[in-house]
């Protein structure tokens, strides 16, 4: 499974890290993939930190 974060659609609410922290982090005002393969073991809260998303910015393939 693969991830991205749509930096024109994130607000930087920070959600997707406190629910992700290893997938994800902040960077300025924005978050950012550290790793865009998510491993098995962390598909569960990648998804659901794009199910929290507000702004339906995190991408999931």
């Amino acid at each position: 499974m693969n991830v991205k974060v749509d930096a024109e659609l994130c607000v930087g609410c920070g959600l997707c890290v406190n629910t992700s922290p290893d997938i994800f982090e902040m960077q300025e005002d924005k978050a950012v993939v550290k790793t865009p393969a998510v491993p098995a073991a962390q598909e569960e809260s990648c998804k659901q930190s794009k199910d929290e998303c507000p702004t339906e910015a995190i991408i999931i393939g």
